[in-house]
């Protein structure tokens, strides 16, 4: 048995939902999540500087005896996972990987859809992994950034956001797009409204999958905490009131609050 805790980070607030899935699959964990909501978004950085904040998040999670990283950030995954897999001696795992794994495994028409920030689509980062697990797929990918700011808003069951989902994703689902991968932390958020428009779409939640993924890792590696209910740490370099809000929505009053923590770098 290793209590030791599991660390999760994003930049902001989206990486709650990666937690919340985590909670939800592996309860006897010990988390630390950290979301640098002072510096959001990433998007809009260097990559140097994206990967400049992942280490000084990185440092501290290590400094705190994480067993393991899970970077809940696509635009971290993108820009930094490989640095960090490189530097730190512990397991650290991506969004982007659990998603384009999922995605490989339940397309059904031979068509996957990503959508993004601009930043995850310009990237490339999803195309080349799943074409690194599947040569031959097609990827359609478009960038959805107004979803971020509709969740930031709270508008996650609201008919402009179904509005906003028809005009991503029409064209998306006329080309045959039937599985698509949610390439933001925020997005799950808003799965009720784009299955309201799209009904059979598969909407394909990377905060599932690399809950998923980190109970495989725990189990391969002997790292489980078996024992009682574990502790959760949540931190966030801003209290702003989105974070505030969504903790509520997801972990309600349960004694958990955010605490506020400003990384040196």
């Amino acid at each position: 048995m290793d209590d030791r805790p599991l660390g999760i980070f994003d930049s902001g607030v989206g990486g709650l939902t990666v937690c919340k899935a985590i909670r939800d699959l592996l309860p006897s964990e010990n988390i630390i999540y950290f979301g640098d909501t002072l510096r959001f978004p990433y998007g809009t950085r260097s990559i140097d500087t994206v990967i400049r904040y992942s280490r000084e998040i990185t440092d501290y999670l290590a400094s705190r005896g994480v067993k393991m990283i899970v970077v809940a950030c696509n635009t971290s995954s993108a820009a930094a996972l490989e640095v960090l897999k490189k530097d730190y001696p512990l397991p650290i795992i991506g969004v982007i990987e659990a998603g384009a794994r999922a995605a490989c495994a339940r397309a059904s028409g031979g068509t996957v859809g990503v959508i993004g920030t601009r930043a995850t689509v310009n990237s490339g980062s999803y195309v080349r992994e799943i074409h690194r697990l599947s040569p031959g797929m097609n990827v359609v990918q478009r960038h959805a950034t107004i979803f971020v700011s509709l969740t930031e808003e709270g508008w996650i069951d609201d008919e402009i956001t179904r509005l906003a989902a028809r005009r991503y994703l029409q064209e998306m689902y006329d080309g045959g797009v039937r599985n698509l991968i949610l390439g933001c932390t925020h997005f799950p958020l808003l799965k009720k409204a784009i299955a309201d428009v799209f009904p059979d779409l598969d909407l394909i939640d990377t905060g599932i999958e690399i809950a998923r993924e980190v109970s495989t890792i725990l189990k391969e590696k002997s790292l489980e905490n078996r024992g009682g209910h574990g502790d959760i740490e949540l931190y966030a370099s801003d209290l702003t009131d989105t974070i505030q809000r969504l903790k509520s929505v997801f972990f309600g009053d349960n004694g958990s609050e955010i605490k506020k923590l400003v990384i040196p770098g």
